[in-house]
């Protein structure tokens, strides 16, 4: 058979493409990982009690704000990283607006505190809850997004990986917003940031492994 032939012959019955299958191949995904998550939180920790307090309701609008910022903001670059070419078109420091944000945040609120209360407010009750139980929500969300990543192509399997681990982070830390009762800006930027930070972290370690194709 001649070149011209099957060239020809491979170009005929050609489907298009659907350009939105991984958008929702990742948005259900992660749907059923938040649904999960919750799952987990509500199962192994249970809800907080107050959670009709205003107070208590103000600042776990601050926690689900920056989680979902974050979320949001790395679901738009593991997309990206999920087709082969669009990495070159991102810049991923963008994603780190809302840690910035909550930093800023923090350290008014510390500058408008007497110094004998910071260690209270950065440490809080809970900072050894928090530190174990982000990661570990995190590991069904992680595996959920890896799943659906790798039914696409991505090429820079570190960074697919290390924003899986950021999606996977931030949808744990909703989940565990509605259990925590530390409700102080140092302990969200330190302990919840801090957290999810790591969780990309090894999710930048695992990705080589679990999206070889």
């Amino acid at each position: 058979m001649k070149t011209d032939d099957l060239v020809e012959l491979l170009s005929t019955n050609v489907e298009p493409v659907d350009r939105h299958a991984v958008v929702r191949t990742l948005s259900v995904a992660i749907a059923g990982a938040t649904l999960a998550a919750l799952g987990i939180a509500f199962a192994g920790l249970g809800f907080r009690p107050d959670l009709t307090a205003t107070r208590a309701l103000i600042y776990l609008a601050i926690k689900l704000a920056f989680a979902i910022e974050v979320v949001g903001l790395a679901m738009i670059y593991l997309v990206r990283l999920a087709r082969p070419g669009s990495e070159r078109k991102m810049s991923p420091f963008v994603v780190a607006a809302p840690f910035l944000a909550i930093v800023i945040l923090a350290a008014i609120s510390l500058w408008s505190a007497p110094p004998a209360h910071w260690e209270r407010m950065i440490v809080g009750d809970e900072w050894l809850e928090c530190l174990l139980s982000i990661p570990i929500i995190a590991i069904v969300p992680f595996a959920v997004s890896i799943w659906a990543v790798r039914q696409a192509a991505p090429m820079n399997l570190v960074s697919a990986g290390a924003f899986a681990g950021l999606v996977a982070g931030g949808v744990s830390a909703m989940a565990y917003a509605l259990h925590c009762t530390d409700d102080s800006l140092p302990f969200i930027a330190l302990w919840y940031g801090g957290t999810i930070v790591l969780c990309t972290l090894a999710g930048a370690a695992l990705g080589p492994r679990l999206l070889r194709w």
